[in-house]
């Protein structure tokens, strides 16, 4: 009975992490097709490129941010299994089909700043959606992901911030405007400011500490699938005066239930403490020489 009723539950997360990502897919798409894609925006990453290879070659913008995307999912599934990518290649899928059917209706408005503005906050929250859900659009979340297996002292933002004034860049050469460029840019800056207010929300933060018969491979899946980090603190038990290993875990608290997730799956014998801190300085959160009173 037992087993039945968590086979039931997961599939119910399932279909709603699945219906999640559809939403995110129409909410993604209506950004490219009415707002960014026909004012000649190209917002970074992997559209930015589809929509600036639209104006060379007679596909669709949605089928060529597909197409760009298929090594790429390859190379995810390579690294990640199959568990990781299928709902990303259902994003993908949902995002072509509607990039391509909404395309026709052409620009909401011809005003480039309402354009990048509302287009960068709608690309925003489709991304924290699709997140939430544990999944991704593909393209350059998948690159990022893969680069730092390997070279774990890249900073994420960094890296898309590399591939974004890359994508910009171009714009500015394919369009041979410099307005459309600086508006592409803009619609960079709303996406990451919506994407991480949806996502994390405030300064309100957790602060989880673990004891587990196996922390180290549970620091390994935050590092590799949450992009987190832990402190490790060395321990005794009061009764059994074995040592142990504690997990400190500082997070926004968004985050909060994908860790216990994690903690769920790698070991369900784990003791976990889970409160609030109001507020989190240091790298990747607030500048204590710049925020603090």
């Amino acid at each position: 009975m037992e087993k039945v009723i968590t086979r039931t539950g997961g599939l119910v997360k399932r279909i709603k992490n699945y219906a999640m990502i559809t939403a995110a897919a129409l909410i993604y798409a209506a950004a490219i097709s009415l707002f960014l894609d026909p004012n000649d925006i190209a917002p970074g990453g992997i559209t930015g490129i589809a929509i600036l290879i639209n104006r060379f070659v007679p596909i669709p913008t949605g089928t060529v941010n597909l197409l760009l995307n298929v090594p790429i999912v390859v190379l995810g599934l390579w690294k990640f299994g199959w568990r990781f990518i299928c709902s990303t290649l259902y994003a993908l899928a949902m995002i072509t089909v509607f990039i391509n059917t909404l395309a026709p209706f052409g620009p909401v408005t011809g005003d480039l700043l309402i354009a990048a503005v509302l287009g960068g906050a709608f690309v925003g929250i489709s991304l924290a959606i699709v997140i939430r859900a544990g999944a991704t659009t593909g393209g350059v979340d998948i690159i990022i992901k893969v680069l730092r297996t390997k070279w774990r002292h890249i900073k994420t933002n960094k890296l898309f911030l590399l591939f974004d004034t890359i994508v910009i860049l171009a714009s500015w050469a394919v369009f041979q405007d410099m307005t459309v460029a600086f508006y592409a840019g803009i619609t960079v800056v709303v996406d990451s400011i919506v994407m991480d207010y949806v996502l994390y929300g405030g300064d309100e933060a957790k602060l989880i500490y673990i004891i587990s018969s196996n922390p180290e491979r549970m620091k390994q899946k935050f590092l590799t699938d949450l992009d987190i980090t832990a402190t490790i603190i060395s321990a005794k038990g009061a009764y059994t005066n074995a040592p142990r290993e504690l997990l400190m875990v500082v997070t926004r608290k968004q985050m909060a239930p994908r860790i216990e997730e994690v903690v769920k799956e790698e070991d369900t014998g784990a003791f976990m403490i889970i409160s609030s801190a109001s507020e989190i300085f240091g790298e990747g959160y607030k500048d204590i020489t710049r925020d603090a009173l």
